[in-house]
């Protein structure tokens, strides 16, 4: 199911707000760290070249997401990783995710890379069948306890 309109833009003043009131379910805080937590670790990180859009459907947020983008060092370095993916609580089981990972997908290809990289930490409730869906495999890493996924974009 696709959802309509699901567009990726910049965070700035006039949104910052909106966007950080975004929330996930409660059985899912323990997978996806808030907005703003997010936001705190990507300018205590800038080593991890964050970069980060709110999702919007029309003229409203209703998600979040932050890549790594390519970072000059760590275990990620040169790759992209999708550090955090949320999608509001109200919005949820309506395609905006899909729709997020499908726009980001093509971004990151259109920079050159041949795959994409994310986590997940297991638990009742987890995200892998939402990724494995997607197409995500894992890669037989684990990093500070999570699951490293990996979707290798086929040749063009």
């Amino acid at each position: 199911m696709r959802s309509p309109d699901v567009h990726l833009r910049e965070i700035n003043n006039a949104n910052r707000d909106a966007v950080r009131a975004l929330r996930v379910r409660r059985d899912q805080k323990q997978f996806v760290a808030s907005v703003s937590k997010s936001l705190k670790q990507a300018a205590e990180h800038p080593e991890a070249n964050p970069w980060y859009r709110a999702v919007y459907i029309g003229d409203k947020p209703v998600g979040f997401v932050m890549l790594s983008w390519k970072p000059s060092a760590g275990p990620y370095k040169g790759r992209h990783f999708i550090w955090r993916l949320l999608v509001d609580k109200h919005h949820q089981g309506r395609g905006v995710g899909r729709e997020t990972l499908t726009q980001i997908a093509a971004l990151v290809r259109a920079d050159g890379a041949t795959e994409i990289l994310t986590s997940y930490d297991p638990g009742d409730g987890e995200p892998w069948p939402f990724y494995q869906k997607f197409g995500f495999e894992p890669t037989g890493e684990i990093d500070d306890g999570e699951i490293v996924l990996q979707l290798v974009f086929p040749a063009q």
